[in-house]
């Protein structure tokens, strides 16, 4: 599920792009089709896919319009608890900065950046 929405967010999967199906999807990762099943059911809950019967599961035509202002306080409270996290295992913050850099990057550049790196 995150990989998909980091997809979306990242811009790599677009509206109207085709999503593999859930035996397709569940081969590749090696999970039950009813766990692919779930995490699609989940993401059409949140706006993010649709179903269109006999055609497949698609990135939705129409994303949810985005509410900063709404969702500022919940990204507050995730950086305070995240925050904590780093600190307590010992981070600095210039390295808890690299850390949300290195996520970012992965975000909008998907795996090959990472892999890039870990090659590198």
């Amino acid at each position: 599920m995150r990989q998909i929405t980091d997809a979306i967010a990242g811009g790599r999967l677009k509206s109207g792009d085709k999503l593999a199906s859930h035996r397709e999807l569940s081969e590749q990762l090696v999970v039950a089709p009813l766990t692919v099943k779930k995490a699609y059911d989940e993401l059409e809950i949140r706006g993010l896919l649709e179903t269109q019967r006999g055609r497949g599961t698609f990135v939705c035509a129409r994303l949810p319009e985005p509410d900063p202002a709404g969702q500022l306080d919940q990204i507050r409270q995730a950086a305070q608890k995240f925050l904590s996290q780093a600190y307590l295992a010992g981070l600095s913050f210039p390295e808890v900065l690299e850390v949300v850099k290195e996520a970012d990057r992965e975000i909008t550049q998907g795996a090959s950046a990472q892999q890039a790196k870990e090659q590198a």
